[in-house]
């Protein structure tokens, strides 16, 4: 169960349509704290990630944790990753659709257009920088959350109003 104390920010809040600040002391012992918050969360809310503004902190950080649940059965399974001050760096010309959902936007699922490989780069919780390629679910993950830090929501891409159906998040 999420803790009550914590709360996701829904959709209407305003810090979800902002732009997150870079991380600058990636050793604050609250940044630290907040990065084990959103691990948490994400485990306990049976979700595949989950962005700092989520949790009403403007922070260019995120957690993409993939794994097989109701709501994404196919999904590959990975150890939770923390990405700070992460960038996409390139992307495939290829387009797909898929579905997503989103804690702060419950109720609702969307079909959604998405670069089916990127390569990205980002900092992990001790400061080292990474650099990857990720496709498919993954990638898709990434780009959903770095919309988060820019102030997007999924349901800004989808492409027209059948797009978007009722779901229940609590599976």
């Amino acid at each position: 169960m999420i803790n009550p104390n914590l709360e996701i920010a829904q959709v209407g809040k305003r810090i979800l349509r902002q732009q997150a600040q870079s991380v600058t002391d990636i050793t604050d012992k609250k940044l630290q704290q907040l990065i084990d918050t959103l691990l948490t969360i994400a485990i306990e809310a049976n979700g595949v990630g989950i962005a700092a503004p989520q949790l009403s902190q403007s922070y260019r950080l995120f957690v993409v944790c993939s794994h097989p649940n109701p709501r994404y059965p196919d999904a590959p399974l990975m150890k939770p990753t923390i990405m700070i001050n992460p960038r996409l760096l390139s992307h495939s010309q290829e387009i797909v659709k898929g579905w997503e959902g989103c804690l702060s936007v419950p109720g609702v699922r969307g079909l959604v257009p998405r670069y089916r490989t990127i390569k990205v780069e980002y900092l992990d919780r001790y400061g080292n920088l990474h650099q990857q390629e990720l496709a498919n679910f993954v990638a898709r993950i990434f780009q959903h959350e770095l919309d988060h830090l820019n102030g997007i929501l999924f349901i800004d891409r989808v492409e027209n109003q059948e797009d978007l159906v009722p779901s229940d998040l609590s599976k």
